[in-house]
């Protein structure tokens, strides 16, 4: 966000992103990027909807920002993450993995489905089971449908199957299930931030198992239950349309007696455990971020359970509830991506940095390099670019490709404008014609106006340079940009940022395994260690108030969490011993 002396921050849309959130961004002071008008780069925050390309995330500079992790599709295409549930339950167990039901990848699986089915058909006395079917790679509730008899299982696409989940929790009649937004800020170190504030979404008409064939009683997605034709009906304590919000969600628990607390932790778990089965084969990005919808039922039992996590979940505006709750996640989100002043500098801003910090370490040769790479878009900049035929080939006159050298003195140090009173930029193109020198500016401002006299020919020589697609898709690289490790890695994370609460690492022990290689084993004792004291904590709940509150000097100093999901999230300490 602009503030008064700082360059506003610039925003940068891919096509069929949602106008929601160029709304919230122009709200916030950003202005849009123009590719006709600004160099390419020249952006703070790249939003799409699909996933970005290898290049870009090589090609992530220190002032930008990408609303997307690579390789996101492991967890988002139904049958991948059906895949990596399976084989983290048979590694685990179910008493960790057991809150997906078991699904059945066609038609690959069907002998083992069809198994399972006989098995379930005998042991009910020949009453019918319920099972669900889904393409893995469709969204929006599109082509699921429900059976009890394998006659009526067609499928000519990928499909998963799953025990169909028949005692969902009711709301006068109504079934509903909660979407969860879930941002993962980093996967190494794995940094999760869950929202307070989320949709609960009803189907609209009333569960009855005997119509299997009726969506707008089975199905919850919103796409579809807005062209039943109950949807602007009053329905009984559900209202007109199909949505909640999760604070009303909160205030029906609290009106029914439900204790919540273990709920909500449960939901925490089930988002922890599933992003761990591909946290570690996920590369490191740094200045990527991942927004999720988590799709959670929860049954008769007050179980919840897992029914599939979307990737760029929908940020359209359908209803009063829509824009409470997504507009705020978006707010939130931006804020999470910890922009500062100076990136709405952009390359200026870290020329700044870099200057400053060269000056004092040294290290001509590699400064030299990284200085000029900033300056000049990376299109452009590098030698090996400079002698390609293909630049040649464009036939246009007086084309320059510059680049940027800075004189060292006789010590091998980087000069400073305070500390020399001249000094040379050479802004060099083809051999053969004549290098073009700006003679002697003595502070940066001076650099900067010479820097803007040349950006008009940047911009077309940017513009010119063609970038031809691999032959072979190339494997993802880290980026080129040395990070700074101990900036990005080792530092706690924020508890909360706006309703985004930290989720993961939760304690001392999560956030140590979590840095470097993924301890996965630590992580789920930990995990499962939580669960078993927040238990303990709501059959005994005064006697561990008072011993928390009698040691509550020595929780000061430990790694503080809250819990997600009450209406004033307290701290985890409150209800559990430290670890």
């Amino acid at each position: 966000m602009a503030t008064n002396g700082s360059a506003p921050l610039v925003f940068r849309l891919h096509e069929n992103t949602p106008e929601v959130v160029r709304e919230v961004l122009l709200e916030r002071g950003w202005e849009e990027y123009d590719p006709h008008e600004q160099v390419e780069g020249d952006w703070n925050l790249y939003w799409r909807t699909s996933a970005f390309r290898n290049f870009e995330y090589e090609n992530i500079l220190p002032w930008q920002r990408l609303n997307h992790h690579p390789k996101m599709t492991r967890i988002a295409r139904k049958d991948y993450l059906a895949r990596n549930l399976r084989r983290m339950r048979g590694t685990y167990g179910a008493a960790l993995y057991g809150f997906s039901p078991t699904a059945f990848i066609l038609p690959n699986d069907y002998i083992k489905f069809l198994e399972v089915y006989t098995k379930t058909r005998v042991e009910n006395a020949g009453k019918p089971g319920y099972w669900i079917c889904k393409p893995v790679d469709l969204s929006r509730g599109r082509g699921i449908f429900i059976f009890d008899d394998i006659k009526h299982l067609a499928y000519n696409s990928h499909v998963i199957v799953q025990k169909y989940i028949s005692n969902p929790l009711l709301i006068s009649g109504y079934k509903f299930d909660l979407r969860i937004y879930v941002c993962v800020k980093s996967f190494c170190p794995l940094t999760i931030y869950m929202h307070q504030e989320g949709l609960v979404r009803f189907a609209t008409e009333k569960y009855n198992l005997a119509s299997l064939d009726n969506l707008f009683s089975h199905l919850t997605n919103t796409s579809i239950n807005k062209f039943g034709p109950f949807y602007t009906t009053d329905k009984e304590r559900v209202g007109q349309g199909c949505k909640w919000t999760l604070s009303k969600f909160r205030s029906f628990l609290h009106s029914q007696g439900i204790n919540e607390l273990l709920l909500w932790q449960k939901i925490n778990n089930i988002v922890t455990l599933t992003l761990l089965t591909m946290a570690s084969s996920i590369p490191s990005s740094p200045n990527c971020l991942e927004l999720f919808g988590f799709d959670i039922l929860i049954d008769s039992n007050l179980k919840p359970w897992l029914l599939e996590v979307n990737y760029s979940p929908a940020l359209s505006l359908d209803c009063p509830a829509d824009i409470v709750v997504k507009k705020g996640v978006i707010n939130d989100l931006i804020d999470l991506m910890n922009y500062r002043k100076v990136d709405g500098l952009r390359q200026r801003g870290c020329l700044r940095r870099r200057h400053k910090r060269t000056c004092c370490l040294g290290s001509p040769s590699s400064q030299r390099k990284s200085l000029a790479a900033f300056l000049i878009p990376k299109s452009v900049s590098g030698k090996k670019r400079q002698r390609q035929s293909s630049l040649n080939s464009l036939h246009a006159e007086n084309l320059v490709c510059p680049s940027v050298e800075r004189s060292v003195n006789s010590l091998g140090s980087t000069l400073h404008p305070a500390c020399q009173n001249s000094k040379t930029i050479i802004v060099s193109g083809n051999k053969k014609k004549s290098p073009l020198q700006v003679e002697g500016p003595t502070c940066w401002s001076e650099l900067e106006e010479s820097f803007e006299d040349h950006r008009d020919i940047i911009r077309r020589c940017s513009s010119h340079a063609c970038r031809l697609p691999a032959i072979h898709a190339p494997k993802y690289k880290p980026p080129r940009f040395s990070w700074d490790q101990g900036t990005h890695e080792m530092t706690t994370p924020s508890l909360r940022v706006g309703d985004f609460i930290l989720t993961f690492p939760f304690n001392e022990a999560t956030w140590k395994a979590s840095q470097d290689t993924l301890d996965v084993k630590t992580v789920l004792h930990e995990v499962h260690q939580l669960m078993s004291q927040l238990t303990f904590s709501c059959v005994h709940k005064e006697k561990r108030r008072k011993e928390n509150n009698d040691s509550s000097a020595a929780i000061k100093n430990k790694f503080a969490s809250l819990l997600w999901g009450p209406r004033n999230p307290p701290l985890l300490s409150e209800y559990c011993s430290s670890s």
